[in-house]
């Protein structure tokens, strides 16, 4: 039992964080679509915010490759505990993101100067996803 809740956390951990990038990227990207027929020489702006939410997916990467070599049989729930710690914040993390950005590209498109504030409040959810990867990192 204890090697299968390792197996469902490492899943858990690479999964949820993928899916969270894929929503938040998705949710960004749409607004730079919508926003490249408005302002469409800023899209660099755009592809920069709409790149932002797929971090998290790395995060649940590099935590799963470190996590992937252990040993489930004795490790199996403590694998578990922090497969789904990391993978539910990195994929609320991504989502939100994604949001914020997606504010922020539909702000470019109507002439506002809010790049750069929009990328530092686009840091404050990643700060979360950083954190679950150091703690994982830490338990190792």
């Amino acid at each position: 039992m204890n090697e299968i809740l390792g197996y469902l956390g490492l899943g858990l951990m690479l999964g949820l964080a993928g899916v969270g990038s894929s929503i938040g990227t998705t949710i960004a990207g749409n607004a730079a679509e919508g926003a490249l027929k408005v302002n469409p020489e800023k899209s660099g702006n755009y592809m920069v915010l709409s790149a932002l939410p797929a971090t998290q997916g790395i995060y649940g990467f590099v935590a799963f490759l470190v996590w992937l070599g252990k040993d489930f049989a004795t490790q199996g729930a403590m694998l578990f505990g922090v497969g789904i710690s990391v993978g539910l914040v990195c994929l609320l993390s991504a989502i939100r993101q994604g949001k914020v950005c997606a504010n922020g590209i539909v702000g470019i498109s109507q002439g506002h100067d809010v790049f750069t504030n929009t990328l530092i409040y686009a840091a404050l959810p990643e700060f979360y996803a950083i954190l679950g990867l150091v703690g994982a990192l830490m338990l190792n």
